[in-house]
């Protein structure tokens, strides 16, 4: 299970990469980004929220097993070793 420390971390981490592309994310929004993609999507409407949903869903199963597996290796550690390999 993730602590809190960590969901901040992940906070953390995404906040600082959308303030530094804000910029970027202003300027594909004013460009009309959806026009553009409309033409490489088949059957699905750039601003489906299901479509919307479906992905953030996916998205963030993958974070979550992303930091998962790393979270479980760190539990097995011995603080007894870990401090004498200090």
């Amino acid at each position: 299970m993730l602590g809190i420390s960590n969901l901040w971390g992940i906070y953390g981490v995404i906040s600082l990469a959308v303030a530094r592309r804000s910029k970027e994310f202003g300027l594909r929004m004013a460009l009309g980004l959806a026009r553009l993609m409309a033409t490489l999507l088949f059957g699905v409407q750039p601003t489906d929220p299901a479509t919307f949903l479906s992905v953030s869903a996916i998205l963030e199963i993958v974070a979550l097993a992303a930091s998962y597996i790393p979270a479980i290796r760190a539990t097995k550690v011995d603080p007894m070793k870990a401090l004498r390999c200090e």
